[in-house]
């Protein structure tokens, strides 16, 4: 109280946003981010004080590649933008290119990519930044301007994803965290590394309220010499193959429990990429001589490079599935894009499981995932979707798939093909906002859906007080909601039975 009386409400509501540990005293540490605004002046990273660099060693050239966010994609601009301060997006519209166009590296900053050494088989997943978020643990707080110093690995990512803009955050407020990595090629010397990182960006700063703005993951690969010395290949990017791929929340007020808006959009380009291979920063001839890094001419001296024969190899798809499980265990079922996964039903005679959401299931925050209401992708995947019996069920007898409810209103509307857009008229007749769960036929009659609102307020019930018998609890499964949705499954296949044995 004596603190919101000296300071006022937005006064502590950027002290708070300091104050990471909430002992209402600011370390040097905590005012950093405040005396490097106001003095202009950064101190050396954690990273220069601890890596003396190689005199010798290589640089690798990358340059950033940013097209900012289609605003109509967002599903306020229908009304455009009606009740939406020009403050609050301001950060937001403000970012037209990327913070650094181009930089160089040294070649060793990019050892964290390499695999520890229990994790040398291609496709083996690693952790390069662990995730520290779980279902249990709840999230990070959206009261943040400034992102905490990187740590070890976090560094080199911090400053890779600097370059778009100022204020990543390496560590997602959401659960699953983090990065991971496996091997996709080996050779006697090198190794190409594919990887997947969840992060965030805060494109505002006081006095504006936070304004977060995450993609649904960094995605790319690295090709490097086994003792880092030398990179071949850098790519780094946000996917952009589905019609929206980037989560924004903003505040409206000064504390961590103010009204919050949410809102989805398209990216159109954001990626790093290596200009060539890693080059020495100083060249010495035969005999241990340094010599001009130009030709008599004036001309750069180039280099050349020998060829890499890899010796193991597995595709880019099979290594960003291996990634992708590793971020979501629901993932070890298959989801099949919507047309595909009734193709696949109708061949294999099963039921289609699908999930409709307002957001994405599989990007590291869905948007249904922040919503202040308990029907959500997050809660779904980190839960029963993850669960064994679950996981065990839908191999054996569903073909799973989860779609973007705009994705399905665009095949809707589509008429060339007469069969698909039925598909995607029965399944959003059936929606409610935010997730529905589908059970369908292979000609996509639904026999079965749920919204996840009702689901999760009925496993949140003692069963006692569960009046309808539509969802019966079992004994055998301790989590009533893992024993609701596997008898949702099992009605969903006991309704189908006259139509699949015809």
């Amino acid at each position: 109280e004596l603190a919101l009386k000296s300071l006022g409400s937005e006064g502590l509501f950027l002290f708070s946003s300091l104050d990471t540990n909430n002992d209402l005293y600011l370390s040097p540490e905590e005012f950093k981010p405040i005396a490097e605004k106001l003095t202009g002046v950064a101190p050396i990273s954690e990273f220069e004080e601890e890596e003396t660099p190689d005199p010798s060693g290589e640089t690798l050239s990358v340059v950033a590649k940013f097209q900012p966010l289609v605003m109509e994609t967002m599903t306020k601009s229908k009304d455009g933008f009606l009740g939406i301060s020009h403050v609050a997006l301001s950060g937001l519209r403000n970012w037209t290119a990327p913070a650094a166009p181009m930089s160089v590296m040294l070649a060793r900053q990019f050892k964290a990519f390499l695999p520890p050494k229990n994790k040398l088989d291609l496709g083996d997943p690693w952790w390069i930044i662990p995730s520290e978020l779980n279902i249990f643990t709840g999230y990070l707080s959206n009261n943040r301007f400034y992102p905490p110093p990187p740590k070890g690995k976090e560094i080199i990512i911090h400053r890779l994803l600097s370059m778009f803009h100022p204020r990543p955050f390496v560590k997602t407020r959401f659960a699953p965290q983090g990065a991971v990595a496996c091997i996709q090629a080996i050779s006697t010397f090198y190794y190409t590394i594919a990887f997947r990182i969840h992060a965030e960006f805060q494109l505002n700063e006081p006095p504006d309220f936070p304004f977060w703005f995450s993609p649904g993951q960094f995605t790319g690969h690295i090709i490097l010499s086994k003792d880092s010395s030398h990179v071949r290949e850098f790519k780094l990017f946000v996917p952009n193959n589905r019609s929206l791929n980037v989560d924004m929340e903003w505040l409206y007020g000064a504390s961590e429990s103010s009204n919050m808006e949410v809102d989805i959009g398209y990216l159109p380009q954001m990626e790093l990429e290596s200009t060539g291979p890693s080059i020495p920063s100083v060249i010495h001839d035969e005999n241990g001589n340094v010599i001009d890094s130009r030709d008599p001419s004036g001309e750069p001296i180039q280099f050349v490079f020998e060829e890499i024969t890899w010796q193991q190899e597995i595709p880019w798809e099979e290594a960003a599935q291996k990634l992708e499980v590793a971020m979501y265990p629901f993932k070890k079922v298959s989801y099949l894009p919507f047309t595909q996964a009734f193709e696949r039903a109708k061949a294999e005679k099963k039921l289609v499981h699908s999930i409709l959401l307002w957001g994405a299931l599989d990007d590291h925050k869905p948007l249904s995932a922040s919503l202040p209401m308990p029907g959500s992708g997050r809660t779904l995947r980190e839960t029963v979707l993850e669960s064994s019996p679950i996981l065990a069920l839908l191999n054996e007898s569903f073909i799973s798939s989860w779609s973007l409810v705009k994705e399905l209103e665009e095949l809707q509307s589509n008429r060339e093909n007469e069969f698909y857009s039925k598909l995607a008229d029965l399944h959003l007749e059936k929606y409610n906002f935010p997730v529905e769960m589908i059970i369908c036929l292979p000609n996509g009659t639904v026999i079965h859906h749920i919204n996840a609102n009702y689901f999760l307020d009925i496993t949140s019930m003692k069963p006692e007080d569960v009046e309808s018998s539509i969802f019966s609890f079992s004994t055998n499964f301790e989590d009533p909601s893992t024993a609701t949705y596997l008898q949702f499954l099992k009605e969903g296949l006991q309704r189908a039975k006259p139509y699949l044995q015809t």
